[in-house]
């Protein structure tokens, strides 16, 4: 999205992907209750995603790709220590895990992932949350 957002618009994007969020959290449930495990990772992955660019959104920030997404949470947010630098890491090892896991061959994740990663997914999104209202 490269054209410029007015107030009303902005804010309505920033709902609508915190929305997405959400409901990515609770498909990741889903599927981990399932045995789906990468699928679990993969929406978990997703939901900090959609998280992120809402608040990228709120700010002005733009970035067309997950790794500049990435990029830019860093820079603009976790260095300058608005969130915490563990939040960070969460997103970056999630983004990890969810591209390997996409596109790498033989690569399992399992419920032991789910449940570390479940938590701080949810907390990461908490986080933006307050961020963002």
């Amino acid at each position: 999205m490269k054209e410029t957002l007015d107030e009303q618009s902005r804010a309505e994007l920033v709902k609508y992907r915190i929305s997405r969020a959400d409901e990515a959290i609770q498909e990741a449930q889903l599927m981990a209750n399932d045995c789906h495990y990468n699928a679990a990772v993969n929406r978990l992955y997703y939901a900090c995603f959609y998280a992120v660019q809402a608040l990228l959104v709120k700010h002005g920030i733009l970035s067309s790709t997950h790794a500049g997404v990435k990029t830019m949470l860093s820079l603009h947010f976790v260095s300058k220590e608005v969130i915490d630098v563990e939040y960070g890491k969460t997103f970056s090892r999630l983004f990890e895990i969810r591209h390997s896991g996409d596109y790498d061959d033989f690569v399992y994740c399992d419920k032991e992932m789910i449940d570390e990663y479940t938590p701080k997914a949810e907390a990461f999104v908490s986080k933006i949350k307050e961020l963002l209202y």
